[in-house]
């Protein structure tokens, strides 16, 4: 949009003559046209950000798929604390969530997508303080390890929430183990990996086949 302000003095001979759209033409120091650009948003950035992030995710064996906050929780329930998995989200505004098995039991938080980043959604004070990764297994692999504690703000729930206090809706989140669906349990090849990645963060730099090299490329991750 340009906003074009013409001057309050009436026209004189010698001064700058008015053109098209009111824009003053002629020579001038300076303009009083306030350009304003809209943010560039390339499509096709979104497009390779989420089809890598479900390339890996297909990969990890812990990914569920379509399945219900219930059903995920029915599956954690008999797991040990930091227990985890990743379902597609039952919010039509999110693409997934993380469930996991917490001190207090199953629970669920969305992932939030914005700016071909993902990150958990939460209602804490400290939200912007979180950190945003390029894909899922990322943010799953960061929180893994050490307790964080995050503010539960928009969590899926089997059931119809009662009233809660900011302490009792902070969760203290312990990744520890991933929950692996039945079906796609990981080959003997992906375990290798994982174990090769959590020796090294430079592939690349082993003594291995190109094709070896590219396949622990194909999934850089630990978990």
């Amino acid at each position: 949009m340009i906003l074009c302000v013409q001057g309050p003095r009436p026209r004189l001979s010698g001064t700058p003559t008015e053109g098209l759209l009111g824009m003053l033409t002629g020579s001038m120091s300076s303009t009083h046209c306030l350009h304003s650009t809209p943010p560039h948003w390339d499509p096709s950035k979104d497009l390779c950000t989420i089809a890598n992030n479900f390339l890996y995710l297909d990969t990890s064996g812990w990914y569920w798929g379509a399945i219900t906050a219930s059903q995920a929780h029915t599956a954690l329930q008999a797991a040990s604390e930091g227990a985890f998995l990743i379902r597609d989200s039952s919010h039509p505004l999110y693409m997934l969530t993380l469930s996991v098995r917490t001190a207090r039991g199953p629970t669920s938080i969305r992932i939030q997508y914005s700016g071909a980043r993902f990150l958990l959604d939460s209602s804490s004070p400290a939200r912007p303080s979180l950190l945003s990764f390029p894909d899922v297994p990322s943010l799953v692999q960061y929180y893994v390890g050490p307790g964080r504690k995050v503010q539960q703000g928009k969590v899926e729930e089997t059931h119809k929430p009662e009233q809660r206090t900011a302490q009792e809706n902070t969760v203290v989140l312990k990744l520890r183990r991933a929950l692996h669906k039945p079906q796609a349990f990981p080959s003997l090849q992906h375990l290798a990996r994982l174990s090769i990645n959590r020796c090294t963060e430079c592939p690349d730099q082993l003594p291995l086949p190109r094709p070896l090299v590219r396949f622990l490329q194909d999934y850089p991750f630990q978990v």
